[in-house]
């Protein structure tokens, strides 16, 4: 996007005059401009004296009177001025990989650092193009093109160009997408895919690389014992048909020594290899000019070079020189050497091969020239199992049964079984190495240009030598010459060394040493990509390779390469090793494509590439394309490497470090969960979809530590990683003042999750008050539809303590939120006793005392927490309570009944209370109870509680009139105990009470008279808080847990401190309780 900008120099004022601020006042004698050693105010690093550090008000005042831009000198300490930032940003050094790491090391390394220079052609083109062509255009094109036929050769290369290019685009939008550090494909890929993908692409790559290493090795090594020096092998053929198998071992040993040789070259001096890098491009483009030399002749002058054929059976020309069966002398008709090798002995009348007996020996040329017309013949393709015959079509033969293909015969055969997808994998190493110019993104002037422009100039250049190649040897060579793939009907000459011109050698010697440069390249650049991959953190056992020597050179990262390496040597065979590197560049191909496409597709806003010829259709069809290659070159290798690479992201995921990149898979992330807030919006989930979302809230002591960690300890137990999770906390105070204490309670909480394998989100509010605060959580925790639906708190212990009266007004209003809310709430008691993650509770009961319905949360909850392993052995009772009218047996029938319908397994007893009256104990309690309140009331008044205490008083002396003058028509009514299951249980219930009352308390008030004056509605309560506290120990008391019904506060607020004495009074006694109060809808159901 062009961009105009215009730099406006502020001066004085046009007046000449100027603010008294803005005067310069510099000490006498200083030099004129900024002091060499004065900071700079525009770096965003103050280094100099800062009044908010030491108190130096005058030298700050000082060091900023004169400036124009004394209105924003409070920012200088965070905020760069713009223009000492732009000159650090246009001299971007490619130092490290990231804002941060890049700050701090900037300092220190940019003196030193050399500014980057070479360009498009030294930096990009010939890199690729030293990479791209090597050892498969050499060894293997011509055997490619012989067995496939130039129309499937050309689709093959087609493809694999097609791929290539696809992935330059996508690749080249990446990289111009803002500065790309050093560290090329790997990093491209880790920071728009995240650190999973990354890591696992990024080992692949290297794994690619290195085994491109022992290709390019072992190619080297067959140039010299097949072409330069056949006479070296260390292993010799012991028998017939062994010399494929003796040439193996032969290689295996050679390269072995040279893997080692090449490895102390690297370690030794890897700036040689780096000087001798044009050397071996040199080598490389001479021998492809040779080549076109080659074929530019044989239009005019084809050179001699005879085949001989045995019927339509090449012939090895490696025993013999005259392809004749007898040869006239001056003495007469003798046999030749080829007599010799076909028949027992040299006289004419020895027996002989079926074969050699019945056929004519014919010689053919071997390279009859591009205007010969052959082209035609070699259209198609020659496919062939291993050990078949190199046999030219057209030829006359005569065929003979149950011939022997073994015993020494000097024919030319297939060394393995050719078909498209194995040519595939076999040709594709040779169009890797796009990769090469991104590599080297730190060293380039504008990488931004010269990587796209220079990539695909370098794809469709060698594109263009491969499908010309294709089609000259298809034009220039006999079809038999071609499927010989060591040149054994050329005495063992190089085939594409026969048509160079001027001499052979030029290919043997220049592919020799462009394969041996090409493998110093891939010894010296896949330590330092496995080097850059430790040194990112995200894989923990690869950190020991990020070390090296003083100078910074990968020793560790290089020994692990030349290990992995002699792996592919020592399988010795170029056209086994050629797929699983094919696999490896393959794979990583396919995510640079999906990287672009996520970012196009998400069009985030930091996502603006210089180079503008990309679509995400193209990275799809070029992702596309990559993951069929893969499986069109061979389906076990590319299972096998998306095995590798899957492990690999679940290791990452699992045990990797968490970076924040801004990669692509979290944009995609935060889409995907857009998208599914916005479906979840609309209405509550269904009951069968319901499970508790719970808001978690902690409390925190004086340094911001947790108090009761084993609260995510059961939220952990009771959710099993699955739906919402939120824990929140409140900090006292404002936010400006508690922003340090809120970050670092939020990093001690989310530290305590990570230590509970509590999976959630972490919420903390720092408000002028706890209440305000739970409040305001309760109410706007979560987004959209995934917000929460259950509350869970622990039981505040020290709410009887004078020094915290507050605690139980925070508590009871907490519950009223929940209810109005429409939320759930689990209140765990003596929650420092429930068990941790690591714990098994071997035996026990969970008790389920339900005395209400309120939606099955209660039937809900131990189903939950016996998916968890603390939990699982632990088995599940059933208690309800029954009154003196209701049916006991029926009761237990229908309850067993409705839990058989639930799919829930759980004993069930039915527990009677005996109606009876109110005891003198239950009558000390109230008073007690009374008595502690009033002293609550009187505690920490304000002013304004004071007023509003006496207005209570007043409001509640105008009640009790009232109700004095209606006593007689209308007794008041007790409030509701919530015990039974009917409206009209609770009727009857309160009319008995009603009647009973009177007569019931006479003789306990004699007792004390006291107890005559408190509030009759309270003993009440407390009576049945006592009796089902008795009644929950008689049966529950031994229970791991105990979940019971958490009735409601009263509706007027005189009663609250009374509320918490009646919930403590119910619970006694009792080592583990969760008080459960739902939310009024049914959240569980019999129905499927």
């Amino acid at each position: 996007m062009p961009t105009n900008f215009t730099v406006v120099p502020v001066d004085a004022r046009a007046d000449g005059g100027q603010d008294e601020a803005a005067e310069p006042t510099e000490a006498p004698g200083a030099p004129e401009g900024r002091e060499p050693d004065r900071p700079s105010r525009g770096d965003g690093r103050w280094t100099g004296s800062s009044g908010a550090v030491n108190g130096g008000e005058a030298e700050r005042e000082s060091l900023f009177e004169g400036k124009n831009m004394a209105l924003f000198e409070e920012e200088m300490d965070s905020n760069p001025m713009v223009s000492s930032l732009l000159n650090k940003l246009a001299n971007y050094t490619n130092l490290s990989q990231g804002v941060v790491e890049h700050e701090q090391a900037e300092d220190s390394q940019r003196r030193e650092a050399r500014s980057p220079g070479m360009g498009t052609l030294i930096g990009v083109y010939l890199p690729c193009l030293q990479n791209i062509l090597g050892v498969i255009l050499f060894l293997r094109l011509t055997w490619i093109v012989g067995a496939a036929g130039v129309l499937e050769s050309l689709l093959i290369v087609s493809m694999c160009c097609i791929c290539t290019m696809l992935t330059a685009i996508s690749m080249s939008a990446i990289a111009t997408n803002g500065v790309v550090p050093a560290g090329g494909s790997y990093y491209m890929i880790s920071r728009s895919l995240g650190p999973e993908f990354g890591g696992a692409v990024g080992l692949c790559f290297y794994l690619g690389t290195t085994f491109a290493g022992a290709m390019y090795i072992l190619g080297t090594i067959e140039i010299f014992l097949t072409y330069i020096s056949p006479s070296a092998a260390v292993v010799r053929a012991g028998a017939a048909g062994s010399e494929a198998a003796a040439l193996l071992h032969s290689m295996r040993v050679y390269g072995t020594c040279t893997l080692a040789l090449m490895a102390t070259v690297v370690f030794v001096g890897v700036k040689y290899v780096n000087k001798l890098a044009l050397v071996f491009l040199a080598c490389v483009l001479l021998s492809i000019l040779a080549i076109y030399a080659g074929v530019v002749k044989t239009a005019f002058d084809p050179p001699d070079i005879p085949v001989c054929l045995l019927g339509n059976r090449t012939l090895s020309r490696r025993g013999f020189d005259v392809c004749a069966k007898t040869h006239s002398t001056a003495n007469g008709t003798r046999t030749t050497a080829l007599w010799g090798l076909f028949c027992n002995g040299s006289e004419p009348g020895a027996a002989c091969d079926a074969y050699f007996a019945q056929n004519n020996l014919t010689e053919t040329q071997g390279i009859p020239g591009v205007a010969s017309g052959v082209l035609l013949d070699n259209l198609w393709s020659a496919y062939a199992a291993k050990g078949e015959f190199v046999d030219k079509k057209g030829v006359p033969s005569v065929s003979v049964p149950e011939e022997g293909r073994a015993g020494g015969l000097p024919y030319v055969l297939s060394d393995i079984t050719t078909y498209f997808t194995m040519l595939v994998g076999i040709y594709f190493p040779s169009v890797t190495g796009i990769m090469a110019g991104s590599n080297r993104s730190g060293d380039l002037k504008d990488a931004q240009k010269s990587i796209p422009t220079g990539t695909i100039l370098a794809i469709v250049t060698t594109s263009f030598i491969y499908l010309s190649c294709i089609v000259l040897f298809g034009a220039c060579i006999e079809g038999v010459i071609l499927r010989d793939k060591f040149g054994e009907a050329l005495q063992g000459n190089l085939v594409i060394g026969m048509l160079a011109w001027p001499s052979p050698w030029v290919i043997v010697i220049g592919s020799f040493f462009s394969t041996c440069g090409a493998g110093l390249q891939s010894l010296t650049g896949a330590p330092r990509l496995l080097q850059a991959i430790a040194r990112d953190g995200v894989i923990p056992f690869l950190q020991v390779f990020g070390h090296g020597k003083a100078n910074g050179e990968p020793t560790w990262a290089l020994l692990l390469t030349a290990l992995i390496c002699e792996t592919g040597i020592l399988i010795a065979s170029l056209d086994s090793v050629a797929p699983i590197l094919s696999m490896f560049f393959l794979m990583c191909y396919m995510f640079v494509n999906l990287a672009c496409a996520v970012q196009t597709l998400l069009r985030t806003p930091n996502w603006r590439p210089r180079f503008q010829y990309y679509h995400w259709t193209l990275s799809f069809l070029g992702m596309s394309l990559c993951l069929a290659l893969m499986f069109i070159c061979s389906w076990y290798y590319a299972l096998l490497a998306m095995l590798v690479a899957g492990c690999i992201y679940k290791y990452i995921e699992y045990r990797g470090a968490e970076k924040e990149w801004g990669d692509g898979i979290r944009g995609l992330s935060l889409n995907a969960a857009r998208y599914a807030l916005l479906r979840v919006e609309h209405g509550p989930p269904h009951t069968k979809n319901w499970r508790p979302q719970v808001l978690v809230m902690l409390n925190l002591d004086a340094e911001q530590r947790v108090k009761h960690p084993r609260l995510l300890s059961f939220t952990t137990q009771l959710k099993a990683g699955k739906g919402l999770t939120i824990v929140g906390s409140v900090l006292e105070g404002t936010y400006l003042d508690k922003h340090a204490e809120a970050q670092q309670a939020e990093e001690n909480i989310r530290s305590l999750m990570g230590t509970e394998k509590t999976k959630g989100f972490c919420q903390l509010v720092v408000s002028s008050s706890l209440r305000d605060g739970m409040s305001h959580l309760i109410q706007s925790a979560g987004l959209g539809g995934m917000k929460h639906n259950t509350v869970l708190l622990a039981w505040p212990q020290s709410w009887k303590e004078a020094d915290n009266p507050f605690s139980w007004k925070n508590f009871v209003d907490t519950v009223r939120d929940t209810t109005a809310a429409q939320q759930a709430l689990l209140v765990a008691k003596n929650v420092d006793l429930f068990p941790q993650n690591q714990e098994r509770l071997s035996d026990g009961n969970i008790d389920v005392w339900w005395i209400v319905h309120d939606g099955g949360l209660l039937m809900l909850l131990p189903f939950l927490l016996r998916q968890h392993k603390v939990w699982r052995r632990c088995r599940m009772r059933i208690f309800t309570v029954a009154q003196v009218d209701d049916n006991s047996v029926q009761m237990k029938k229908d309850l067993q009944t409705f839990l058989y319908h639930l799919r829930i397994s759980a004993e069930v007893e039915v527990v009677e209370m005996v109606e009876n009256d109110i005891s003198a104990f239950t009558y000390e309690k109230t008073l007690v109870m009374e008595q502690r309140s009033q002293m609550l009331k009187q505690m920490q008044l304000s002013k304004t509680e004071q007023e509003r205490e006496a207005q209570l008083i007043h409001d509640r002396n105008t009640a009790s009139h009232s109700a004095g003058a209606a006593r007689a028509p209308a007794p008041a009514t007790p409030d509701r105990v919530q015990m039974t299951w009917t409206k009209e249980k609770l009727v009857a219930e309160k009319h008995k009470n009603r009647d009973s009352g009177v007569s019931g308390f006479k003789d306990l008030f004699s007792l004390k008279p006291e107890w005559g004056h408190l509030n009759q509605s309270n003993v009440r309560r407390m009576h049945t808080a006592v009796k089902l506290n008795g009644v929950v120990l008689g049966k529950s008391q031994d229970a791991q847990l105990v979940l019971l019904n958490m009735p409601g506060p009263p509706k007027n607020r005189q009663g609250d401190e009374n509320y918490m004495e009646f919930l403590e009074v119910l619970t006694e006694g009792l080592d583990r309780v969760l008080l459960v109060r739902g939310s009024g809808r049914e959240v569980i159901t019999i129905y499927s």
